[in-house]
């Protein structure tokens, strides 16, 4: 199996390199590319010519544009990697016969109510970033190609930024941390999602009758507080010097915290179909931050 791997350098590329390694000849490409092939979702032309070169198997595409207020004011920018990028990416797989794996968001739903979205939920993204996303997908239908797109929330990894190092910087700086309370999901680590694309692509190839959307995200549910809290108590427990006091991190509501781009309130993702059909079982969110918190903290 031949795969084709693009935005190998995100937190969800980085651990598909591992991740995909087993299953055959894995080319990975961030927008420098690598020798005569391109990765660069801006180039439409190169992004044809490199799918026609390689002619692969199942193509990955890891790549977007995840800056979620950035995108307000880049509308453009984001319809480009997020809506016109896997646009072509599927109308080649349709005409490979390839599979295309590409990864969308809980930000096309509204986030109203409080169960957890199904795939077959209305969606009514908040944002430019959720709108892009749904777009994408909708050209990836719209090209009839196979497909498995996976919607996820909340995604971490060790590499790189993300929230868990910004709490612990701030735990050491600030005595008082106000921290989002009212917006609530899972966080997931690209460690599960890498681990069970790769999964999902070994059966699709088998049974390619599985194409389709499916929600995968860790199993329980908090919100950003008690996240925040999470890795702050795991961190004191491990001996890690915080400045910040216990009982010292404050509930808000979103509304007190406003950000350029509309973030939904309710992001769990109810993740039965992935799990019936893949045969795979979800851990429990607070496993893999506690794994994260040990790689950082030991690092």
């Amino acid at each position: 199996m031949k795969i084709l791997l693009f935005g190998k350098n995100g937190q969800v590329g980085w651990e598909l390199q591992r991740a995909l390694a087993p299953l055959g000849e894995v080319v990975a490409l961030d927008r420098q590319g690598k020798g005569r092939f391109s990765g660069d979702l801006l180039r439409l032309d190169l992004l044809v010519a490199t799918i026609r070169a390689v002619r692969p198997d199942v193509i990955v595409n890891a790549a977007a544009h995840t800056a979620v207020d950035d995108a307000e004011g880049e509308a453009e920018l984001s319809r480009q990697i997020n809506v016109r990028a896997p646009a072509v990416m599927a109308r080649e797989a349709a005409a490979l016969g390839a599979l295309l794996v590409h990864y969308s968001t809980d930000y096309v739903f509204d986030g109203s109510g409080d169960r957890p979205w199904r795939e077959d939920d209305p969606t009514g993204p908040l944002s430019i970033y959720g709108l892009t996303k749904l777009e994408g997908e909708q050209e990836i239908h719209a090209a009839a190609c196979r497909h498995l797109i996976i919607r996820t929330s909340w995604v971490y990894a060790v590499r790189g930024e993300n929230f868990v190092r910004t709490i612990l910087r701030l735990a050491r700086e600030r005595e008082h941390l106000k921290i989002i309370t009212d917006q609530i999901g899972a966080p997931t680590g690209a460690e599960l999602i890498a681990d069970s694309t790769a999964h999902s692509i070994r059966a699709l190839q088998e049974r390619p009758e599985l194409s389709g959307v499916y929600h995968l995200a860790a199993a329980g549910e908090t919100s950003w507080h008690g996240y925040a809290s999470f890795v702050i108590e795991n961190a004191r427990a491990r001996g890690e010097p915080l400045t910040v006091a216990p009982g010292r991190i404050e509930p808000i509501a979103a509304a007190a915290a406003p950000a350029r781009a509309s973030r939904p309130l309710n992001s769990r993702l109810d993740t039965g179909r992935f799990r019936r059909t893949f045969g795979l079982v979800m851990p429990d969110w607070r496993f893999g931050v506690a794994r994260m918190l040990d790689e950082i903290l030991s690092g």
